[in-house]
């Protein structure tokens, strides 16, 4: 039994890892998503239940606690987590991975440290890049979760030399990482390291701005991912290093797929904010901005111009995820379906505050995913467009992305919205959006706002075209 115990555990992350590719490739699509997510979790599963019967584990009774915990903090988030904070949650998460793995690294010098045989050198060099990867994917979330939350600015942060101060660190880390390799016991410097790793994540995530912080998150849930395979290299262990490698490469993967989208290199988005530093907009702009002529419309008048249109676009934004109006927009479409409208949904790749934001509202309200259109295959359609209704989305259909090169969103390629013949924007007020910058769209002869809470207004958007 014995003999055979190392070889079942290792039979048993050979299956678990064939589930969690399985539950990936599940994942790639709507309609098999809940498949690959259940195929995932059993995958886990198996990985878990195998690694408490490895003979290395000796304290059942504290990792029963620890399952026990988690799983009811885990139980109370799942359910009072609105799909709002959904993005905050990724983060924080992401920093919870990196914070593991930072841990594992920092037992691991220390159990070595009580011993009296020498360090690997492997072993090592994985404890730094565990430590390195895990500290920068703690604090850095941590900022991610802050900025999404608006605890702190979305705006891109950056003080002077801040480019230096970075550069000497990790040149500092380096140095003591060489250091650490030939003294491998030396406690000082681990803990030094530690320390810079934490001040690096900090400083690679507050000059992202919060347009791109999609990206961010998603290239962070990338490091959680490497920050797990290194620390699977600490222990020697073959699930977690498979693991690990599978959340590294999907992130990276989805971090080039939205940069592609955007027409950006992901060295622009994470360093765009130094090179505009000195061409922030100034208040003046402001001062233009506000002196230009809104025209405001009411819900009757929309009702009529949405209902008597022959084609209709309902952009999402974040706005709609907040007053969850949702079910409201699928019940508007809905009516104007019935008066033959032909409706569209435009779904921009950055839409809300993570990846495929819009897409898990809208099916949680059952529209029909052949409705839903990527930014590509929707910019075309908008000339030819009658009426293109804006819910809460700001920047990601404001045209100073196109034409304001001092703007912090220059570049990010936008939904096409002033090209329709007619574009009625559902926002509360004309407070800017997450990344801090006017919408030159509300001002434009084609554009009316339609000012109130998303969900209200929609509905009585569907009792008005119900009366046409």
């Amino acid at each position: 039994m014995n003999d055979f115990l190392p070889s079942g555990i290792q039979l048993s992350y050979l299956v678990a890892s064939c589930l969690l590719i399985l539950g990936l490739k599940e994942l790639g699509s709507p309609a098999t998503a809940r498949r690959g997510n259940r195929l995932a979790a059993i995958g886990m599963l198996i990985a878990i239940a195998a690694t408490l019967l490895d003979r290395g584990v000796v304290n059942y009774t504290l990792i029963a606690a620890g399952v026990v915990v988690g799983s009811l903090v885990g139980v109370v988030m799942a359910q009072r987590v609105e799909m709002t904070s959904m993005p905050q949650m990724v983060g924080l998460l992401n920093g919870l991975g990196g914070g593991a793995s930072t841990l594992i690294a920092m037992g691991e010098f220390w159990r070595v440290m009580g011993t009296s045989q020498a360090a690997a050198l492997d072993g090592t060099v994985t404890t730094i890049l565990s430590v390195l990867i895990g500290g920068i994917t703690l604090t850095g979330s941590l900022i991610a979760f802050a900025k999404l939350q608006e605890i702190m600015s979305g705006s891109p942060i950056i003080f002077p030399l801040q480019r230096f101060a970075s550069i000497g660190l990790l040149v500092l880390f380096v140095v003591g990482s060489a250091f650490l390799i030939a003294e491998p016991k030396d406690s000082t410097v681990f803990l030094i390291l530690v320390g810079i790793s934490l001040i690096l994540g900090v400083l690679f995530t507050i000059p992202i701005g919060g347009a791109d912080m999609p990206v961010a998150i998603s290239l962070l849930n990338s490091f959680s991912g490497l920050a797990a395979s290194a620390a699977g290299f600490v222990l020697e262990n073959n699930m977690l290093i498979i693991a690990g490698a599978l959340v590294g490469a999907s992130g990276i993967i989805l971090t080039q797929i939205m940069c592609k989208a955007m027409n950006r290199s992901i060295t622009n988005v994470l360093f765009s904010a130094f090179a505009k530093a000195k061409a922030k907009v100034s208040g003046g702009v402001g001062a233009i901005a506000t002196e230009k002529v809104v025209k405001s419309v009411d819900s009757q008048e929309a009702a009529m111009m949405l209902g008597y249109a022959r084609s209709v676009v309902i952009v999402p934004g974040y706005g709609m995820a907040v007053a969850q109006a949702q079910h409201a927009v699928r019940e508007l479409a809905d009516q104007l379906d019935r008066l033959g409208v032909d409706v569209k949904y435009a779904i921009h790749p950055v839409a809300g505050r993570m990846p495929g934001h819009m897409n898990v509202l809208l099916a949680e309200a059952n529209v029909p995913y052949p409705q839903l259109y990527d930014m590509d295959a929707i910019n075309p359609e908008f000339e030819h467009t009658d009426v293109a209704l804006v819910i809460g989305a700001n920047d990601v259909v404001n045209p100073a992305a196109s034409n304001d090169v001092d703007s912090p969103i220059y570049g990010m390629p936008i939904l096409d919205v002033e090209k329709a013949g007619h574009t009625i924007v559902i926002k509360r007020g004309m407070s800017k959006g997450f990344a801090g910058v006017e919408n030159e769209l509300f001002f434009q002869d084609k554009t009316m706002m339609l000012f109130g809470g998303a969900k209200d207004v929609v509905a009585q958007l569907v009792v008005s075209i119900k009366e046409l």
